[in-house]
């Protein structure tokens, strides 16, 4: 999957350890998330509906 042009931020809520996933939600029909630990590494990536019904679920929590 081709994420160039991914634009990738953190929660407002993240820590300054850096321990956190960080979201690019601006490219069209995906949505990748990564470890902000390791912004090379592998990258997870959904659907837009998938990712807010993720969301959706955990602020439930």
């Amino acid at each position: 999957m081709d994420l160039i042009g991914a634009v990738w931020r953190k929660s407002n809520r993240s820590g300054t350890q850096g321990d956190c996933v960080e979201v690019a939600d601006n490219l069209p029909g995906v949505v990748g998330v990564r470890d902000s630990k390791d912004p090379t590494g592998p990258v997870l990536t959904f659907t837009p509906d998938t990712w807010r019904a993720f969301i959706t679920h955990a602020s439930r929590r």
